[in-house]
């Protein structure tokens, strides 16, 4: 299974009430963020046969609008494994949930999808530190008894791939 690993996109600063942080959308800048993630991953050639997202709002538009970028045609499917706080059990049990899928995309919050990923490719007793900052997408390749980082692509990093990508994809004009 190939699992993609997305943590939300910007979405302002976040509220001391929790019930209202659970409501808080993406920002301008974050919704800006979504499409750039969508169209650098899709300019990859990624695609994924289940979009999986916490159920908070910030989690889901940012699933929603990278899924349309990859012309996702699925359901959306919201798992209280990916809320903040969740424990690595849950989410391993998510994992097992869906193990029928060759390829999925997680997007939550920090700090436990960083740990989740962390947790992911590292060996029973050892410890890695993944950080994902806003935007920050991995790829990870799980095995039967293991599992490997592909790659993890920074909000500075897609953006750059993105425009590199933009910029070679224009004509060039001639100079005489």
């Amino acid at each position: 299974m190939i699992i993609y690993f997305l943590r939300h996109a910007n979405a302002g600063q976040r509220l001391t009430n929790l019930k209202k942080d659970e409501k808080r959308a993406l920002d301008k800048e974050g919704i800006e963020q979504c499409g750039i993630i969508g169209r650098a991953l899709a300019a990859l050639d990624v695609q994924v046969d289940m979009m999986i997202s916490s159920p908070l709002k910030r989690s889901a538009q940012t699933a929603s609008l990278v899924g349309n970028e990859l012309s996702y045609e699925g359901k959306l499917q919201l798992e209280s494994a990916l809320r903040p706080g969740a424990s690595f059990a849950d989410f391993r049990r998510l994992l097992e949930k869906y193990a029928q899928q060759e390829t999925i995309m997680v997007v939550g919050h920090n700090p436990n999808l960083s740990e989740f990923l962390g947790r992911i490719i590292c060996e029973p007793g050892c410890e890695a530190g993944v950080e994902l900052k806003k935007g920050a997408v991995a790829k990870v390749e799980m095995g039967r008894n293991s599992a490997m980082l592909h790659w993890c692509l920074t909000p500075k990093l897609i953006r750059g791939l993105y425009a590199a990508a933009t910029e070679s994809s224009r004509p060039k004009t001639s100079r005489k």
